[in-house]
């Protein structure tokens, strides 16, 4: 018996001296190259997209951001693909056999490889074309929206304001809206009341939105100021005016929300009323009393 242990011993520490150091050395080798194709990558794609092909330096950063993301993803799965066969190699598993039609090809497609076919298409129609990059806010449908955060070539992964993550297979995008690209839009619609002097209001709204524009802490983010459009609407107790501004991307929400602020402290000093709905109710008494 302890004879048989020990040989037994003697059998786990030769095949860990002959084939678990290679797998060892295969594994540490896979990632160091792996590390090192990736910082080659970004250096190569950094300098081939061109500078002035984008609106802004931060479009440039997401378009490379974005195909360094996706690069490194596809050739870090080829690579440790690479590295796994290797290690099937050394252990003694022939790999002829799964490198075949019989082998990949007829698990794949045994596993659905036209849906992954068809997300890794599409993936590659939403890079080549630009239709979004990381760091953008999209639309896919009512119930997945938010941020980029990540991209590869069969998934898309979005984060919503309140957290939420989805992901969205590139096969099931058909339209996505894209609610940063180049830059972004501030649309504010604004109700005053019907006595308000139209060229009044649109002086007031213009000298806000210049003010927004000419503040430091502000200016930065706008491209065109916020400014009187046109009367949109003349409901039953309100004028409503449109207000129009372009802003880099992502930077609206920002803008809105100080625009908003900026509007009423205004529209309190130069007297233009905000209308809201009023609703006066008497009581069963108080009907008597006035008869």
């Amino acid at each position: 018996m302890n004879n048989g242990m020990h040989n037994l011993n003697l059998d786990i520490i030769n095949w860990f001296q002959e084939i678990g150091l290679i797998i060892l050395f295969v594994l540490i080798g896979t990632w160091i190259i792996s590390k090192f194709i990736n910082k080659i990558i970004t250096k190569i794609i950094r300098k081939i997209v061109p500078g002035g092909f984008f609106v802004s330096e931060m479009e440039e950063k997401k378009r490379e951001n974005t195909l360094i993301n996706i690069t490194q993803n596809f050739l870090g799965i080829f690579i440790w693909i690479v590295a796994f066969f290797v290690i099937l190699h050394v252990v003694g598993v022939p790999i002829a056999p799964l490198l075949t039609g019989a082998g990949i090809l007829g698990v794949a497609i045994g596993f659905g490889s036209q849906s992954l076919v068809k997300d890794v298409i599409n993936g590659l129609f939403i890079i080549i074309e630009n239709q979004f990059s990381i760091g953008d806010v999209i639309y896919v449908d009512p119930e997945h929206y938010g941020t980029v955060e990540g991209m590869t070539l069969r998934v898309t992964r979005l984060r919503q304001l309140d957290g939420t993550i989805h992901y969205v297979p590139n096969g099931e995008i058909r339209i996505a809206s894209n609610k940063s690209k180049d830059y972004s839009m501030v649309d504010l619609k604004v109700k005053v009341g019907y006595n308000t002097k139209i060229d009044h209001l649109k002086d007031v709204i213009n000298q806000v939105g210049e003010e927004l524009m000419n503040d430091p802490k502000f200016s930065q983010h706008i491209i065109e100021q916020p400014k009187f459009l046109r009367i949109d609407d003349l409901s039953e107790n309100a004028i409503t005016a449109r207000i129009l501004g372009k802003v880099y991307p992502k930077e609206q929400y920002l803008i809105l929300g100080e625009l908003r602020e900026r509007l009423k402290k205004a529209f309190e000093e130069k007297e233009i009323d905000i209308p809201y709905p009023t609703r006066i109710i008497y009581n069963a008494d108080q009907k008597n009393d006035k008869k």
